[in-house]
């Protein structure tokens, strides 16, 4: 940045001074909760003031699969496609069925790896159909997904609510046709979708949120050791789940199942962060028909990711809630891992550690106001769910 030095600086040129009264600014002169609350507000009325339907893009694709299909078809339609979900139609009973996510394969992974062999499971799926998954989970001792839809025609703002309220990352939106009074599946509104509706259209309202993500407590932080939340034999980056390059795949995809998260940090032995393990990465796996080789390692099983993979998304907790909505704007991104950074390493810490997670749930319970208008700030942190 250029700098004037006092040898070449213009000569200041005296001005008359003016009597007028100044008009007084619109931006408060130092970021405030005032500030911030307000925003938080105009945008909880802009998302009632809209629809599911307004959210959708100008063009977009949707994919349905039949319940009949079988699981490895479906698969590579969706690798095909570059989706990790979609609904499921039951064309016997003209009706929707749920919808299948990456949470599905690494349902039948876990079956398999279990209770058949490589041989076995690699013949099972080419026969198994979409409508079997539901027996699997009920065999795992898995809660059957709940059939959540909404109508286009619903606000946004009770649409992310129900999102909340299920901890579901995508909501199916349902019609009914007029002719035969059958369900029809217009869309499917996701959390990132609604979040960069609100990052494109409430531009004004996202500069007030300058409040920094540490004290508005978004996310799951790393306790510190002597924290009596700790419990005994717990990892130093708890409640967050952890792994290393050494680590077996199997032993991530376990805790994919049974914290019903979608990423695990990849830290060293500084606890730096060096990469990021996510359930879609088991589906590159499951193309490669890698049913019963989940011993490999995360650095082995990260040489087959996608070279396409657009990288860990890392932030401080000292960004603001807007940053991080610019951020969305302009990438498709579904968590940021929060490291250690300058204000950290000033109190002993070490710059790029592993501090948190910040996933998009996060997000819209924030904005949608579960924990209400000015209580991010000065209240004293509670213990955070594990971030899904």
């Amino acid at each position: 940045m250029a700098t004037l030095s006092p040898s070449n600086s213009p000569k200041a040129v005296r001005r008359r001074v003016s009597t007028r009264r100044r008009a007084g600014s619109h931006l408060p002169p130092y970021p405030s909760q005032e500030s911030h609350d307000a925003a938080l507000n105009a945008i909880r009325f802009f998302l009632k003031a809209h629809t599911a339907y307004d959210a959708f893009p100008v063009s977009f694709r949707l994919i349905v699969l039949d319940t009949k299909l079988n699981v490895k078809k479906a698969l590579q339609c969706l690798l095909l496609n570059g989706v990790v979900s979609a609904p499921l139609w039951n064309s016997e009973k003209s009706r929707f069925a749920g919808m299948l996510t990456v949470l599905d394969i690494i349902h039948l992974i876990q079956y398999y790896y279990h209770t058949a062999s490589y041989d076995t499971a690699s013949a099972d799926v080419e026969t198994l159909r979409l409508e079997a998954l539901r027996d699997i989970e009920r065999e795992l001792g898995v809660a059957t997904p709940p059939l959540l839809r909404e109508h286009p025609s619903s606000s946004l703002y009770d649409a992310a609510k129900l999102l909340i309220q299920t901890h579901a990352r995508r909501l199916p939106l349902l019609d009914n046709d007029t002719e035969t009074g059958h369900e029809v599946i217009v869309s499917v509104l996701t959390q990132y979708r609604l979040l960069k509706f609100i990052s494109i259209n409430c531009h004004k309202e996202l500069q007030q949120l300058h409040l920094s993500l540490r004290k508005l407590k978004i996310g799951t932080y790393v306790h510190s050791s002597s924290s009596e939340n700790v419990p005994a034999g717990y990892k130093p980056y708890y409640p967050i789940a952890t792994a290393n390059l050494n680590t077996p795949v199997f032993d991530v995809v376990h805790m994919f199942s049974e914290r019903s998260i979608s990423a695990v940090p990849i830290i060293d032995e500084e606890g730096l962060v060096v990469n990021l393990y996510e359930t879609v990465d088991v589906m590159t796996l499951v193309r490669l028909g890698a049913y019963q080789s989940l011993d490999l390692t995360i650095s082995e099983a990260l040489k087959q990711r996608s070279p396409d993979f657009p990288g860990v998304v890392i932030c401080t907790a000292s960004d603001s809630l807007g940053t991080l909505f610019q951020l969305i704007k302009k990438r498709r991104v579904h968590r940021l891992v929060v490291v250690e950074g300058e204000e950290e390493e000033k109190r002993g810490g070490r710059k790029g550690r592993l501090l948190g997670i910040i996933t998009l749930s996060d997000v819209l319970r924030y904005v949608i106001g579960e924990s209400g208008i000015g209580e991010g700030v000065e209240q004293d942190q509670k213990a955070e769910d594990i971030a899904s």
